[in-house]
Order: structure tokens, then sequence, then C-alpha cells
């Protein structure tokens, strides 16, 4: 079956106002409304978006399935060309065409910001839809996601270094952080709190004054991925494991909020045959849409979804254990952990 074809909605329509590709796709309800951010960003063709909507809706699926979420996958992607000027006209045009779009789905399609968009642009998309999360919180929202993600992110990293380690502390480990944004930077400072030695690289040069004033190592960005390390935490682009990557690393553990850090999904057991283990990046970053659809949605106070975040270092348990009793790679346990919640879902709805 094609990925096109395993969705169960792909919508494609050229805004009436920006002119833009516009993309929903939506992988599955199974477990509830679907869900998934929205990228505004260059690429060579639309079909590139349209790729990259079907890729990731089908990534949140799983993401919100072994996170216990009872919501589904989705995506929405405003598909910029490389010669057209992002104006500032024009990003609104777009948005609000999207908002548009979005509205037109009745809340079987929720969103939230992604790449090349943030919490204002909620706002704009909330004038046709309240289904737009992670707004300011003076306008209702929760605000940046980047927060909870990183607290997710070292909930997964303390489970994962327990396996490896057989210690959840990071004290006196040398961790490697690729990507020294809004999550990177927060994962930064709490691995500092608790002793690891940081070190971070970012492709935006001017990010190394902050890391050296923060009291961090700084490493060249074509060098993070081998650079001498114990855990290695990809937060910055996806694509970045693969069959020449993958030897040059020398951490044991993998754990980061990038997406699609693999190239293939072959590569996992790349990595485990080189006795690296890889916790699967859409677990590591379900912090932030386990908080914002624990608060906006179903609406929970901060401890609550607090701890919802913090339950995934007991997911990546649950994984790990099940990829070292079953000889399977982590990414695989992961697929079996929500494939098995889908069809259950799906047993009940037939049973209906």
């Amino acid at each position: 079956m094609s990925r096109a074809l395993a969705h169960e909605d792909v919508t494609i329509r050229r805004g009436r106002r920006s002119g833009l590709p516009l993309i929903v796709a939506v992988h599955s309800r199974a477990l509830g409304p679907a869900v998934g951010g929205c990228r505004l960003r260059r690429y060579d063709t639309w079909q590139q978006g349209l790729a990259d909507a079907l890729r990731l809706s089908e990534a949140m699926t799983y993401k919100a399935a072994v996170a216990g979420l009872d919501f589904g996958g989705g995506k929405s992607v405003v598909a910029l060309d490389n010669d057209t000027a992002l104006t500032p006209q024009l990003r609104a045009a777009a948005l609000e065409d999207l908002g548009e779009l979005i509205a037109s789905f009745q809340g079987s399609y929720r969103t939230g910001p992604d790449v090349g968009t943030g919490p204002e642009d909620m706002v704009v998309l909330r004038r046709f839809s309240p289904y737009a999360y992670c707004a300011p919180e003076e306008h209702g929202g929760t605000g940046n996601s980047g927060g909870p993600t990183a607290t997710g992110v070292l909930a997964a990293l303390r489970a994962g270094a327990r396996q490896v380690f057989g210690d959840a502390s990071c004290a006196g480990r040398t961790v490697v952080i690729s990507g020294f944004g809004s999550v990177g930077s927060g994962i930064a400072a709490g691995l500092a709190a608790e002793g690891a030695q940081v070190v971070v690289s970012d492709l935006e040069a001017s990010r190394k004054e902050a890391a050296l004033a923060s009291g961090y190592g700084w490493v060249e960005p074509g060098r993070a991925l081998s650079a001498p390390a114990d855990i290695l935490v990809p937060a910055a682009v996806g694509g970045v494991l693969d069959d020449v990557t993958v030897p040059r690393i020398t951490a044991r553990l993998v754990v980061g909020p990038a997406n699609n850090q693999l190239t293939e999904e072959r590569v996992a057991d790349v990595l485990a045959e080189r006795g690296i283990v890889w916790v699967p990046d859409y677990v590591a970053s379900a912090g932030g849409i386990a908080y914002a659809l624990s608060r906006e949605s179903e609406g929970y106070g901060h401890e609550t979804a607090q701890q919802r975040v913090e339950d995934i270092g007991d997911t990546v348990t649950r994984i790990l254990d099940l990829a070292h009793s079953t000889g399977i790679t982590p990414l695989r346990a992961a697929q079996q952990i929500a494939e098995r919640r889908l069809a259950s879902s799906a047993s009940e709805f037939r049973g209906a």
C-alpha cells in the first residue's frame, strides 16, 4: 500500500488569498481527532510538501498512540517555493487560508506550531477555528511548547540512561546536543543542573556565544554526531542518522526531539548492530503535544499535564524492556505498542 493510500484523508488546496499550496494530511482518527502542527516552509516542489505532510502525520499517529493520548495523527503544510518572497502580507494571507481550511474539518483535525510557525500564528488560525493550540497565554493558549518538549526529552533520556548505563543520573556523563534552539537549550540546562558535561552545536553561529556563556562546550555542526560522547541528542533537523553518520557515532545512547531522525527505518537496525540504543524520536518528543492537549483540549491543570510529560520516561522504559526481552529494535517495539493500541481501538469500533 502506498503511503498516500494509508491515510484517511489528504486535502490539497490552493489558498484563495495567498495562491499558495495548502495541504492537510490526516493519517488516522482511530483514537480520536487528528492532531499535528502546521509547517510553513520552502520546498523545491509542492509535492515535497505533500511528502512531508504524509510522513509527519503518520509519525503523529504513532506518537499519540504510544504516549497514551486519545488523538490521531495529522499534519498541515503551507508550501512556499524558492522564488517567492514571504512578505508579511503573504504570510498573513497564507495563515488566513490555512485557518479557513482547518475550520472546514470541524475539529476532526487540530493543529499547533511547527517549522515556520509559532504561538502568534495560532492567534490568526483561532479566528477561524478554536482548534489551534499553543497560542500565547494571553490569548487562551499554553504558549511555546519548547519547555514541555524539553522536559519530555529529559525524562526519556533518564530512562534510556538507566537502561544503558544502569543509572538514570547523567552526572559526569558527556552529552552532545545538536541544535541549540528553544528545546535544545532547555535540555542543556536540565542536564547541566544534574552535573552532566554538556557540549552543544548549532548551524546558527550566533548561538555559540550564548552556549559558551552558559558554561557549555561547543562543537562545530559538521562534527557534532561524531564528537566523543556518552549520549547524543539530535535536537535540530531530521534525516541525520544514515549509513554514513551512524558508524561515526561514539555515543551509546541517542535520544532527541528532532523529527524523522532516521533517513530509512532500516537504520534502526544499523544502530542496534553497533550497540547504540536509539529512543524513537516520536516517543522522546511527545512532551509538547502531551502538555498542550492535556491543558487545552482535556482541561487538566498544570500539575496533571506536567505529570503526563514526565510519564514519557515510563513509556521509554516499557519500550526498551520490550526491545531487550524480544531482541527487536526500540523502533519496532514502539511500533508494536502503538499498533496494538490502534488495533484495539479498531476492534472496539467494529463491535460497537
